[in-house]
């Protein structure tokens, strides 16, 4: 480990990746990349918080499917979500019997598993581990604002919370994509108060984030083919490349955004973007590791974000803490001495 990075010694795969989506998901420019949509906010539940449990099952079956693996073959999961205890996640998988750690880092929840998953691989604890996130727009609504049946309107910082699901499995399997490293973020509170402003709040994080990992590893921004936030959203983004700007250092043709990516701006009222743990965890399991698993493209950062609050808190005059986990994905494995490159001469 170098500062905050650490560096995986045998690359572990991502051998299996899904998506499931809601209605909002399925009307989007990503459509294509969910494994499944459902039209129905409940799922054929009796409540929008047993909807997002079974979403989350959906997402660990679908992957675990797709590898040709059954719950047998984990050796441990990792996962989380946005409801309080994280019970969207738990009553998704109780009937599943697979030792489980039940994790939470807000939006930023699947690339803190994937990292875990990676540990314990890489470490040799584990053959398979397996990483789930979720949320919920009409859950999130209830816990962090208000019940639809309110009707309250949204300010345009503000952004929607995806009703998405994504899991992965990763394994000591020599497959792309490989996880080459990842840096553990440090929570960063610039005293942003504005829970309706999420992008702000995370900007921060995700930008010390990325710095680290640029100088523990001594990479260029322009080794990589794309440098990806969770859900900054158009705020956020903006917020993100003008921090990047007092360093000398742009990244505007580099950077993607999961919650810019989701949805539609002109045709879909999400007003700054999409949100939630599920926006990150789709866009990663459902576009990015497909595109790396094709050589479409050959190194990616990822670098989901949070926001680490809760309505108590926030009523409380609190400000909002942020924390940004960051993924070095590639085509191809590798070890730490390869790292000292950039992508021009890689190629």
């Amino acid at each position: 480990m170098k500062g905050s990075t650490v560096f995986f010694k045998n690359s572990p795969a991502v051998i299996a990746a899904a998506a499931v989506g809601g209605k909002m998901e399925g009307e989007g420019p990503m459509a294509a990349c969910f494994d499944k949509i459902n039209e129905d906010p409940y799922f054929s539940c009796e409540t929008f918080e047993q909807g997002e449990s079974k979403m989350l099952k959906e997402a660990v079956l679908h992957t675990l499917s797709k590898a040709s693996l059954t719950p047998e073959n984990i050796d441990v999961m990792f996962g989380g979500d946005l409801l309080d205890q994280c019970v969207g996640t738990t009553y998704g998988i109780r009937d599943l019997d697979i030792p489980f750690l039940g994790i939470y880092g807000a939006c930023s929840t699947v690339t803190e598993g994937a990292l875990l998953a990676s540990l314990f691989v890489d470490g040799g604890y584990a053959r398979r581990a397996l990483a789930v996130t979720s949320s919920h727009f009409c859950a999130a609504e209830r816990q962090y604002r208000f019940p639809l049946e309110y009707g309250g309107q949204r300010t345009p910082t503000s952004q929607y919370t995806a009703t998405a699901a994504g899991g992965l499995v990763v394994s000591a399997e020599r497959l792309p994509p490989y996880i080459r490293a990842a840096t553990v973020g440090r929570i960063v509170d610039m005293g942003v108060k504005d829970a309706a402003n999420m992008g702000a709040a995370m900007a921060p994080a995700a930008y010390a984030s990325i710095k680290q990992f640029l100088e523990d590893t001594e990479l260029a921004p322009d080794f990589f083919d794309a440098i990806v936030t969770g859900d900054l959203g158009k705020v956020g983004s903006r917020l993100l490349c003008e921090l990047f700007d007092r360093d000398g250092v742009d990244i505007r043709s580099l950077h993607r955004d999961c919650g810019t990516m989701l949805y539609s701006f002109g045709e879909q009222d999400v007003h700054a973007g999409a949100s939630g743990a599920g926006c990150a965890a789709s866009m990663l399991c459902g576009y990015f590791v497909p595109k790396l698993r094709c050589g479409e493209f050959r190194n990616i950062l990822f670098a989901a974000t949070g926001a680490l609050l809760s309505p108590t808190v926030s009523a409380q005059g609190e400000s909002i803490p942020a924390i940004s986990h960051a993924l070095w994905l590639s085509f191809e494995p590798g070890t730490a001495p390869d790292i000292r490159f950039t992508r021009k001469e890689q190629v």
